[in-house]
């Protein structure tokens, strides 16, 4: 597996990304239908569910994305690149994890989320988005991390492309 990903890094960061995206509309869904207890009482609780999770699954990712790091062969401004996702990913990893050791102290399962706490989880998610795109910067700008494609010259006469003159096939 490693000839075609060379680290777990990207086995993983979708998944707090997912999760605390979860956790943000249902904090946010669970405050807004809070006249409906029921229903609020079922969005809170994968509201609060999906926070923890998220919290734990950027640990092992933010780990995994250190030694992704330094498995990968970069430039300088790579460098400068992957040094910035790491200062968010580590910003953002302290953040959840507070906000989710604060939210299993302190609010039942099924608790409705307060205002500023509804906040501060969209904050979170703030980060967390801010994070996976200086991610996503790294592999899409740098292409760090991926494979590199065969060398193809575009010919000047794209219409010729369907024509079947290509030595290649789709």
């Amino acid at each position: 597996m490693t000839e075609v990903i060379p680290n777990f890094h990207p086995l993983f960061v979708h998944f707090p990304i997912a999760l605390i995206s979860v956790s943000a509309f249902f904090h946010l869904s669970a405050r807004l239908l809070r006249e409906r207890p029921r229903y609020a009482a079922h969005c809170a609780v994968l509201a609060h569910a999906s926070l923890w999770l998220g919290a734990l699954a950027a640990m092992p990712t933010v780990a995994l994305g250190w030694l992704a790091s330094n498995s990968v062969n970069h430039d300088e401004a790579g460098h400068a690149a992957m040094l910035l996702h790491r200062a968010w990913a580590l910003v953002t990893l302290a953040v959840l994890l507070v906000l989710a050791g604060w939210d299993a102290w302190k609010h039942k399962v099924d608790a409705t989320p307060t205002w500023p706490f509804v906040g501060a989880v969209i904050a979170a998610w703030m980060l967390v988005a801010s994070t996976a795109w200086h991610g996503g910067e790294l592999v899409y700008r740098h292409g760090l991390g991926v494979m590199s494609l065969p060398d193809v010259h575009v010919e000047q006469d794209e219409s010729a492309h369907g024509e079947g003159r290509h030595a290649h096939t789709h």
